[in-house]
């Protein structure tokens, strides 16, 4: 009962915190019709900040630290990123009106991480005065990268078979209907041209049209993107050069005012997202609900076993299992446009700005500290 009551306390009393209040406000204030418009050129400049300020942090951490304490929890969270698109392909594809390559578009999506509810998390972390490694925000490319390329493999290896089967069922037709119409004399071959004369020609034409999906491109296209291009850099910087003056004179300062104004955007932009959910199957509501919490759990129960194998702190626990319950907002949805064109926008981005990243954030943040706060004792 005690475990219960004080895991209840800390859960509300997180939900009183200035960075998810700033988020609530941003949709109450958007459902309200307000014409405040903040320009996306200012956003992008608050990300770039926010990353390169976790980078850093993270780089500084990795140049001080034991590299082979990082070894298993960077293992959880490339499996975790791999692990949840192969859930929702094999739930939410199956769901009544939902398309499979949109059901793997969004998976790819929740598998992704989201750098702002990263950083809501270290920054409700360092509220509480909760310890965790200073290098857990360099898990975020472990587990981004590998969701995004599985989502995009899998995608177009399904969009490939059911394109052969279709091809074949097509080309049956076509030759049946051409033989019942064509009356073709002995050593007439109309249609010869279509067939390979040699061995060469053959294998020519099946290389031409092997479809297989290349990895390098997505994972060069995942480390070119504004999210992840700025954390990175943050890293090399930290581990090489010594930044410690800039970043404590700007970087940290600066850090939480910032993180508010973005709160307060993706609030509005979460609600004015609503609208596209209902040109889509309702379950994607229910995924967006249900997915990110047991995502996270998930990434929670890793995370404990790794606390008990390695000592990986419980703030670090809780910052796998928010990157684990967040879904990607600036680098997911322009990689996935391109590797799966198919896929509906709508869909994806509509389940996880307007319902996934509020719920992680909202709810996530606060569940998985307050559950670390009781299982730890404070």
């Amino acid at each position: 009962m005690d475990f219960l009551s004080l895991f209840l306390v800390d859960f509300v009393k997180q939900l009183q915190s200035p960075t998810l209040s700033f988020l609530i406000g941003g949709m109450v204030i958007a459902a309200l019709g307000s014409e405040l418009v903040i320009p996306e050129a200012i956003t992008q400049i608050i990300v770039f900040m926010l990353l390169m300020k976790i980078g850093l942090t993270g780089g500084q951490a990795i140049r001080n630290s034991n590299l082979t304490e990082m070894v298993l929890p960077v293992a959880f969270a490339m499996a975790l990123g791999i692990l949840i698109v192969f859930i929702a392909r094999y739930t939410l594809a199956k769901l009544p009106k939902v398309k499979t390559v949109d059901a793997i578009a969004t998976g790819g999506l929740f598998g992704a991480v989201s750098g702002s509810t990263m950083a809501a998390a270290l920054t409700v972390l360092d509220g509480q005065k909760m310890q965790y490694e200073a290098w857990a925000g360099a898990l975020y490319p472990f587990m981004d990268i590998p969701a995004l390329v599985t989502a995009i493999v899998i995608a177009n290896i399904y969009l490939n078979k059911k394109k052969k089967k279709g091809s074949v069922a097509d080309e049956y037709l076509s030759k049946q209907e051409y033989l019942s119409k064509q009356t073709v004399a002995a050593g007439d071959y109309p249609d010869q041209q279509d067939y390979p004369s040699t061995r060469q020609e053959y294998l020519s034409k099946q290389q031409s049209a092997d479809n297989r999906v290349k990895i390098w491109p997505i994972v060069q296209e995942s480390l070119q993107g504004p999210a992840l291009s700025a954390m990175l850099l943050g890293l090399a910087l930290g581990i090489i050069a010594r930044p410690e003056s800039v970043y404590k004179s700007f970087y940290d300062p600066a850090f939480r005012g910032l993180l508010s104004i973005l709160m307060v955007v993706m609030g509005m932009e979460a609600w004015s997202r609503l609208g596209e959910l209902r040109k889509v199957a309702q379950w994607y509501v229910v995924y967006s609900v249900v997915a990110p919490l047991l995502h996270g759990f998930i990434a929670f129960g890793l995370g404990m076993i790794a606390h008990y194998a390695t000592g990986f702190s419980m703030g670090g626990v809780v910052v796998l299992a928010v990157i684990a319950s967040s879904s990607s907002d600036i680098s997911g949805p322009p990689t996935l446009r391109a590797g799966i064109p198919s896929a509906n926008p709508s869909a994806y981005i509509g389940a996880s700005t307007a319902v996934g990243t509020p719920i992680a954030i909202g709810v996530g943040i606060p569940l998985f500290l307050g559950l670390a706060q009781a299982i730890g004792g404070r």
